[in-house]
C-alpha cells in the first residue's frame, strides 16, 4: 500500500477483506486498512475502518481485541455524532451487544464493570429510542453465565415481552439462544421446537444454523433421535469447520463424538484444529473446548487406550492419558478464574458436569471414515479354561457341534486350552483334532488325517472315512484336485460298503458323499471339470440323505445337495431353475433350525433375482440373508449383506432405507478393517443415496471421506468419477460453485481417457456452468468451448447448441460484447437448423426444432437485455426490433411442434408482446396477449403454468395507453 487509497477503494478493500476466511490474517489486514483510512483525513472513513476491525475481531479467535476500537468509536460518537452516517450510527449501537458478550467471556474484566456496561447500554438505547429487547437479552446472558437462574428467568421473560426493533438480534440468533436456555433447563423437546425454523432454513444468518445444529446434538441424543443427531453432526460440522470464531460449536461436535462411540472421529476433529488448544483471545470458548477434550481423552483411557498418541497442544507429543490430565487441569483453572470473577461456583460446576458425562449411545455409525483409528480395548479376559471343568467344556462343545452351531469352533478351542498337558480318550482326542483341522482351513489336511487315525483307534471307521474325505477336499483347494478326486472316489466306495455291512451310520456315509460332491464342484470351478459327474454326486447325496432329514445333520446334507444342484443349473445357463433350487435349499436350512447356513444362498439368490429383474424377490432374499446372519457373521459379512440390501432398495428408489443399510455397511467394514476397500465403496454408495434425498451437506461430508480411499485398482475409476460428480452436485446445491467446478474438472480429467466421451462432455459442460456461477467468465467460456467441441465430435447437436448459447451470454456480458454474443447465438441457430434438416428421425427432429425455438428466444432476450439504462431512443428501438425478430422466429418454431411446445410458445409470445408495447404498438401487443389467452382455452396444460401465463397476458392487456402510445 505505497499509495493512499481513495475512499471508494478503501470500502472495496474492506468488503473484500470481510469475504476472506476468519482468522489472524484477516484481522491484520483490517488493522492495515485502518492506517489507510487515517491517511484520508475523512472522519467517516476512520469510523468505517474501526467498524470493520470490530467485525473481524468479533468473528475470530482474537475477540479480546474488540474493546480498543470500540472505545475509540464511542469517543468519536460522543464528541462528533454528526460524523456518523445512518448506517454507522446503527452499527455503533448494534455492537454494544458484542461488547457485553465479549466482556462476559473475559475473566479479567470485573463483573461490576460488566453490570455497569449493561446500564450504559440501557441508557444509550433509551436515548436512541430503541426498545429494551436487546438489553434484556444481554442481562439474561449475564445472569445465566453466573448461575443466577431466578434473574435469568426474569430477564428471559422481559426479553421475549419487549418489542422487536432494529437492535434486536436476528430471528435465527434469538431462537438459538432461547432454545439453548430451554435445553439447559432439561426441556429438550421445547428447545428443538424453538430451533426448528433455524434448522430448516426458515431463519438463517452468517452463523446460523451452524450454532443451532451444534447445540441440538446433545438434546437429540438424550431424546434418542439418533438419525437426526447424526445428520445434524454431518451438516453442522461442515458449516463450522472453516469458521475460526465458532470454537464452542466445534467443541459440541467433539463432545458428540465422545458420547456416541466415535472417539476416532473426535481425534480427527482435534487434529484439524490445533490452534484451538492455545488460542487465548476468548477464554470462555477455550474452556468449552478443553472440557470436551478432557471428556474425549477420558473415554480413550477408559477403553484401555491411554497410551495412544493423540493430537494436542503444539510442541510435544501427547498420549491420551497425558492430555486428559492436562486438559482437565487447564479447563478447571479457567473455570476457577471465571468463578472468582463472578463470585459463584457455577462455571466450575458446569465444566465438571460436562467433563464427567457418560456416553449416551454405545455405537452410532456416522458413515464417514476415521483416519486415526481408535481400536476398542480388548474385553476383560474370560476365566481360564483350566479353571472350568474339562468334562463340562467337552459336553458344551459336543452340544454345539451336534447343533451345527458356528460357536462350536470356539467351544472346541476352549477344550484344547483346558486339555493342554492332559490325557484324553481317543474319541475325545479325535473330535478335538478334527475341529482344530476345520479351524485351519487350507492348512488342515494333515490334521484331518491325524483325526482319522484317532477315530480308528476309537473304533469309529465311518468317522475316520469322513475325516479323510475332509482332508481330500482341503487338498483339492490347495492345488491337488486330481489326487483329491481319486482319494475321495475310493473313500465313497469304501464308505458305502461299510454302510451296507452295518459298520457305520448314515451321518458318516453322507459326510463322505459330501466330500466327493465338494471335490467335484471345486474341479468344475477351477478348471472346467465334469458337470455331469458333479450332478450325479449331488443327486446321490440327496437320495441318500433325503429320507433322514429328521436328523439335523442329514437335513443339512440334503439342503447342501439341493444348493449344489442349483449352482449346477446356474452353470448350465438356467438361472430360474438355479434360483428355485437355491431357494429350496435355503428354506430347508431354516426349517432344520440352521438359518446361518442359508445366508450364502440367500445372498446369491438376491443377486440372481436382480439379474432377472425381479426386484421383489431380490429384496426378500437379501433381507432374509441379513436376518439369518445376525449374530453369526463376521463384520465383513455383515458389511457385505447390508450393502447388498442397500443396493436392492436403491434399485427401487427407496433411498432413505437404502442409506440406513449403507451406513451399517460402512460401519461393519470399518470394524472388519476393510475401511479402505469395502468401507470406501459403502461410503460412496451412502453419499449417493443421501444426495438423492436432497441431503446435500451430509452427502458431501460422506463422499469427501470416501474419496481418499477410492482407487482405480480396487473400485474402478468410474467410482472415482461418480464420487467427484456427485460432490459437484452437492457443492452446487450448497452454493459452493468454485468447489463444484473443481470437482467436475477433476472428474472430467479422468473421463477424458475413456473410449466413450459422453461423460467427459457432460462433466466439461457442468464445470462450465459452475464456473459461470462462480463469476469466473473467462474460465467458464473456455470450459464451454471444450464441451462444445466434445458434443460436436459426439454428434450431439443439443449439447453443442446449449454450450454455444451459454458462451453467447458470457460474451455479451463481458469484454467481448454483444457482437460476439450475436455470432455465437447465430452459430447455435445454424447448427440446430442444419441438424433438423439432416435427420430422418421424427423424434430427433422435434427435439432439434425445440432447441431452435429456445435459441431464437434466448437470442431475442440477449439483444433486448443489452440495452443499457439511459440509451438513446434510436438505439433502443433498433435493439427491440431485432429482439422481436428473433422472438417471432422462436414462436414459429414452437408453434410447428403443436401442443407439446405450448409452454415455451406462450412464454415467447408474451415476451414479444412486452416488446411490442415498448415499441409503442398497442394493437400488436394486445393481439399477442389474446393469442396466449386463446391458447389456454383450447388446450390442456399444466395448471400452474396456465394460470401464470393468463395472469401475465391480462396484465399486458391492461397496460396504460400512454405507455403503448410511446
Amino acid at each position: 500500500m505505497s499509495q493512499v487509497m481513495d475512499f471508494d477503494a478503501l470500502r472495496q478493500a474492506m468488503a473484500d477483506n470481510y469475504d476472506q476466511p476468519e482468522g489472524p490474517a484477516r484481522n491484520a489486514r483490517a488493522e492495515r486498512l485502518l492506517v489507510e483510512a487515517e491517511k484520508l483525513g475523512i472522519p467517516l472513513a476512520v469510523i468505517e475502518a474501526l467498524g470493520h476491525q470490530l467485525k473481524v475481531y468479533n468473528y475470530s479467535s482474537e475477540k479480546d481485541k474488540m474493546f480498543v476500537p470500540f472505545a475509540r468509536l464511542l469517543r468519536m460518537w460522543d464528541e462528533r455524532p454528526e460524523d456518523f452516517d445512518e448506517y454507522e450510527s446503527h452499527s455503533l449501537h448494534w455492537v454494544f451487544k458484542w461488547m457485553s458478550a465479549g466482556m462476559l467471556g473475559q475473566p479479567h474484566i470485573p463483573l461490576a464493570s460488566i453490570e455497569k456496561w449493561l446500564g450504559e447500554m440501557e441508557h444509550r438505547y433509551r436515548l436512541a429510542g430503541y426498545s429494551e429487547r436487546a438489553v434484556r437479552s444481554a442481562e439474561f446472558n449475564i445472569a445465566a453465565h453466573v448461575g443466577d437462574l431466578e434473574r435469568a428467568e426474569r430477564a428471559y421473560a422481559a426479553w421475549l415481552a419487549a418489542d422487536r426493533d432494529a437492535m434486536a438480534d436476528c430471528h435465527a440468533c434469538e431462537l438459538h439462544d432461547q432454545g439453548w436456555w430451554q435445553s439447559r433447563k432439561g426441556e429438550d423437546e421445547r428447545a428443538l421446537q424453538l430451533w426448528r425454523p433455524v434448522l430448516e432454513g426458515e431463519h438463517v444468518c452468517a452463523h446460523e444454523p451452524h450454532a443451532a445444529l451444534a447445540s441440538s446434538l446433545l438434546p437429540l441424543l438424550r431424546l434418542g433421535r439418533l438419525d437426526e443427531a447424526r445428520a445434524h453432526h454431518l451438516r453442522g460440522l461442515r458449516l463450522v469447520r472453516a469458521m475460526e470464531s465458532m470454537r464452542s460449536s466445534y467443541a459440541d461436535h467433539v463432545e458428540f463424538c465422545a458420547l456416541t462411540g466415535n472417539e476416532a472421529r473426535g481425534l480427527e476433529l482435534l487434529a484439524e484444529r490445533p490452534a484451538y488448544f492455545t488460542d487465548s483471545g476468548e477464554p470462555r470458548s477455550k474452556l468449552n473446548f478443553l472440557a470436551v477434550v478432557a471428556l474425549l481423552m477420558d473415554r480413550l483411557v477408559e477403553r484401555g487406550l491411554g497410551d495412544q498418541v493423540v493430537p494436542g497442544p503444539a510442541g510435544r507429543e501427547w498420549t491420551a492419558r497425558e492430555l486428559a490430565v492436562h486438559a482437565r487441569g487447564e479447563a478447571l483453572a479457567l473455570a476457577a478464574r471465571f468463578d472468582a470473577r463472578n463470585g459463584t461456583p457455577y462455571v466450575g460446576e458446569r465444566a465438571r458436569e460436562r467433563m464427567d458425562r457418560r456416553p449416551l449411545v454405545d455405537r452410532l455409525p456416522l458413515g464417514v471414515r476415521a483416519t486415526r483409528p481408535a481400536p476398542v480395548a480388548p474385553p476383560p479376559p474370560a476365566p481360564r479354561a483350566e479353571e472350568r471343568d474339562l468334562a463340562d467344556l467337552l459336553a458344551e462343545a459336543r452340544r454345539l457341534a451336534d447343533a451345527l452351531d458356528p460357536a462350536a469352533m470356539d467351544a472346541w478351542a476352549a477344550v484344547a486350552r483346558a486339555a493342554r498337558g492332559r490325557e484324553l480318550d481317543p474319541r475325545d482326542q479325535a473330535d478335538l483334532v478334527d475341529h482344530e483341522a476345520m479351524s485351519r482351513g487350507p492348512e488342515g489336511a494333515e490334521l484331518f488325517e491325524r483325526a482319522a487315525e484317532l477315530y480308528l483307534a476309537a473304533d469309529d471307521p465311518g468317522e475316520a472315512l469322513a475325516a479323510r474325505a475332509r482332508a481330500a477336499f482341503v487338498r483339492s483347494l490347495t492345488g491337488r484336485p486330481d489326487e483329491a478326486l481319486e482319494t475321495v472316489t475310493a473313500l465313497r466306495e469304501e464308505a458305502l460298503a461299510l454302510f451296507e455291512a452295518g459298520g457305520t451310520g448314515v451321518r458318516q456315509t453322507a459326510s463322505v458323499l459330501v466330500g466327493r460332491t465338494r471335490v467335484l464342484m471345486n474341479r468344475l470351478h477351477e478348471d472346467g471339470g465334469d458337470a455331469g459327474a458333479a450332478q450325479e454326486a449331488a443327486r446321490e447325496l440327496l437320495a441318500f440323505a433325503g429320507p433322514h432329514t429328521a436328523d439335523r445333520h442329514l437335513a443339512y446334507r440334503a439342503a447342501e445337495a439341493k444348493a449344489v444342484l442349483g449352482e449346477l443349473a446356474l452353470h448350465a445357463g438356467d438361472p430360474r431353475a438355479g434360483a428355485e433350487l437355491l431357494a429350496r435349499a435355503a428354506e430347508e436350512y431354516v426349517a432344520a433350525g440352521l438359518p446361518w447356513f442359508a445366508v450364502e444362498h440367500e445372498a446369491r439368490l438376491a443377486g440372481i433375482a436382480r439379474q432377472l429383474g425381479d426386484a421383489e424377490s431380490a429384496e426378500r432374499a437379501a433381507r432374509a440373508a441379513l436376518e439369518h446372519g445376525q449374530g453369526h457373521l463376521e463384520p465383513v459379512g455383515q458389511a457385505q449383506l447390508h450393502l447388498q440390501v442397500a443396493e436392492v432398495l436403491a434399485a427401487s428408489g427407496r433411498f432413505p432405507e437404502a442409506a440406513g443399510h449403507a451406513l451399517e455397511a460402512a460401519h461393519w467394514a470399518d470394524e472388519a478393517g476393510e475401511g479402505p476397500r469395502l468401507g470406501a465403496w459403502a461410503r460412496h454408495q451412502l453419499g449417493g443415496f443421501l444426495l438423492r434425498q436432497g441431503r446435500f451437506a451430509e452427502a458431501a461430508e460422506v463422499l469427501e471421506s470416501a474419496l481418499p480411499d477410492l482407487t482405480a485398482e480396487t473400485h474402478g475409476d468410474g467410482a472415482i468419477v461418480q464420487t467427484q460428480w456427485w460432490l459437484g452436485d452437492c457443492h452446487t446445491q450448497l452454493g459452493e460453485h468454485r468447489e463444484a467446478a473443481e470437482r467436475r474438472l477433476r472428474a472430467a480429467e479422468i473421463a477424458r481417457h475413456w473410449p466413450d466421451q459422453r461423460d467427459h462432455a457432460m462433466l466439461a459442460h457442468l464445470a462450465a456452468e459452475a464456473l459461470g456461477r462462480a463469476d469466473l467468465p473467462t474460465e467458464a467460456d473456455r470450459a464451454y468451448a471444450r464441451a462444445g467441441d466434445l458434443w460436436r465430435e459426439l454428434g450431439n447437436t443439443p449439447g453443442l447448441v446449449r454450450a454455444l448459447r451459454a458462451r453467447a451470454w458470457l460474451a455479451a456480458g463481458g469484454e467481448a460484447g454483444l457482437d460476439a454474443g450475436r455470432e455465437l447465438m447465430a452459430e447455435a441457430a445454424r447448427e440446430c437448423a442444419a441438424a433438423a434438416d439432416a435427420t430422418a428421425d421424427d423424434d430427433a427432429r422435434a427435439g432439434l426444432i425445440m432447441e431452435l425455438g429456445h435459441t431464437h428466444r434466448q437470442f431475442g432476450e440477449l439483444v433486448a437485455r443489452s440495452v443499457e439504462d439511459g440509451a438513446d431512443e434510436e438505439a433502443t428501438h433498433a435493439a427491440f426490433e431485432e429482439a422481436l425478430t428473433h422472438l417471432t422466429e422462436a414462436i414459429a418454431a414452437f408453434a410447428s411442434l403443436g401442443a407439446g411446445a405450448l409452454g415455451p410458445r406462450t412464454a415467447a409470445e408474451l415476451a414479444a408482446g412486452w416488446l411490442e408495447a415498448d415499441l409503442g404498438r398497442p394493437h400488436e401487443a394486445s393481439a399477442r396477449a389474446r393469442a396466449v389467452l386463446a391458447a389456454y382455452e383450447e388446450a390442456d396444460a399444466d395448471a400452474e403454468t396456465a394460470e401464470a401465463r393468463r395472469a401475465e397476458a391480462e396484465r399486458l392487456l391492461e397496460l396504460p395507453t400512454t405507455r403503448q402510445d410511446g
